[in-house]
């Protein structure tokens, strides 16, 4: 399969060497890429000159009930994607948070467009304000679209609904699309894509796609444009320091490496539901996906007093998981999603065990054929300032650290360079206050009993579409 760019409402193929993508379970080539876009500057004129005034014409209502038209095309064809994910190492269940959150996000957005919004093309913000003492100069807030494009590079974990959570608000906001899906997974963005287009409710220039370089794409953004990405941060840090993002002042919004917290309460000991949560959340978050998302669980922090039993807890938890094809109905952890990824996390695997106390898994799975897979794998004893620590391993593993005093809870937590994401399981809710205001991640989950039946995993407020990445 020859992956193509779709430039112009036209699909344009490969050329010139080709590079090959493996499957993250046999290590067969899926797919191969290659250069197919050559005029960057063409193709962000036609996003500017064509798909943004169609777009504009629309009002929010349309554009709502476009979004829907394309969360159903998405649904009906979902069986097709489901098949080409499990090459990313992707399990069923994963997958269904790729394809069928990433439709769920596009009917959530449709829903609030039609809900929310007014059937128009400006948002009138506020009342009319006085500007002159005898009310003859009169100010009124609006909104309205932007005249640019929005370029969308997007992270290899969630092929799917990385791409459709960044379209829905683009959009309905009225603003055309570039999307430059990650190379790993972009047979499966490709087919989704491929869908969008046929579903055939998109005006001409909404919707373009890069699969291969994108050569000088970022030389002729400007001011009206946005630039929205997902992966590591020293990719971001390079692209947010291209000439044109400072001397045109291009909005630039990056979603990167997160070393997500998780806190068990000092009142949340063993025989509590909160300390039965925070051990089936920790295993969860690191399982789905193989670790491979942005809200998994990095660290784990736990009151020195309870570290015995959480430790007997999480390896008995972890003892019962099953690692293997994707394939099999009975897995619960597939692959890593390609071989340098798989290589990466395993070097950490091995540090760790120089930083860290060996406690579950710490290498690949026995008896498995080909494939990136690696054992969900726990270090103890991890002191703060160690690697494993500090960096983000984008894979199944965690490291735990104790604390004494929620004070001291608090400091790791916040003493990381980014933190998407932090977890506190407590039924106290002074304690509860007290973390959420001085968290410094970027959202906070609090988990207790009383609401255990209702609660949602982090990550499925996200693939809801109730969140947003990048």
């Amino acid at each position: 399969m020859k992956l193509q760019s779709y430039v112009a409402d036209k699909w344009i193929a490969p050329e010139g060497n080709l590079a090959p993508i493996a499957s993250a379970i046999t290590g067969e080539t899926v797919a191969e890429t290659g250069t197919t876009v050559r005029d960057f500057k063409a193709m962000l004129d036609h996003a500017r000159t064509v798909g943004g005034p169609a777009l504009r014409k629309m009002t929010f209502h349309q554009r709502a009930k476009m979004l829907k038209a394309l969360g159903d095309a998405v649904m009906a064809k979902k069986d097709e994607l489901y098949e080409l994910s499990y090459n990313t190492g992707a399990t069923k269940s994963d997958s269904w948070i790729d394809i069928e959150g990433g439709a769920g996000t596009l009917f959530a957005y449709s829903s609030k467009g039609r809900r929310e919004l007014p059937n128009d093309t400006i948002i009138v913000e506020g009342a009319p304000e006085g500007l002159s003492k005898r009310g003859t100069f009169m100010g009124q807030h609006v909104l309205t679209s932007r005249q640019g494009a929005a370029v969308h590079i997007n992270a290899f974990n969630f092929p799917v609904w990385g791409m459709l959570e960044k379209l829905g608000p683009t959009l309905l906001a009225g603003v055309p699309a570039i999307v430059k899906p990650a190379t790993a997974t972009a047979y499966l963005t490709e087919a989704a894509f491929r869908i969008l287009i046929e579903a055939n409710v998109l005006p001409k220039g909404a919707l373009q796609l890069i699969v291969g370089p994108t050569g000088d794409l970022f030389d002729h953004l400007t001011g009206q444009d946005v630039v929205s990405f997902t992966g590591s941060a020293d990719t971001a840090q390079k692209l947010q320091r291209h000439p044109a993002i400072a001397r045109e002042s291009v909005r630039f919004i990056a979603e990167r490496d997160s070393l997500n917290a998780a806190v068990l309460g000092p009142d949340a000991v063993q025989g509590t539901p909160e300390f039965d949560l925070f051990v089936k959340e920790v295993v969860r978050e690191m399982t789905v996906k193989a670790g491979q998302k942005c809200t998994a669980i990095r660290r784990a922090l736990v009151p020195a007093a309870q570290m015995d039993a959480a430790e007997a807890a999480l390896k008995k938890a972890l003892s019962e998981i099953v690692v293997g094809d994707p394939h099999d109905p009975a897995t619960e952890v597939g692959a890593l999603v390609h071989p340098e990824h798989y290589a990466k996390v395993m070097s950490y695997v091995e540090l760790g065990k120089s930083e860290g106390r060996l406690l579950a898994g710490g290498g690949r799975p026995e008896g498995l054929p080909d494939g990136n897979y690696v054992s969900p794998t726990v270090f103890a004893d991890v002191a703060p300032t160690a690697r494993i620590f500090q960096e983000e391993i984008f894979g199944p593993v965690v490291a735990i650290t104790p604390f004494d005093t929620d004070e001291e809870a608090l400091a790791l937590a916040n003493g990381v360079r980014y933190g998407l994401a932090a977890y506190l399981w407590t039924s106290n809710l002074t304690r509860a206050h007290n973390f959420a205001h001085a968290t410094e991640a970027g959202m906070v989950w609090l988990n207790s009993h009383n609401v255990r039946d209702l609660r949602t995993p982090f990550g499925g407020v996200k693939a809801s579409g109730l969140g947003h990445e990048g």
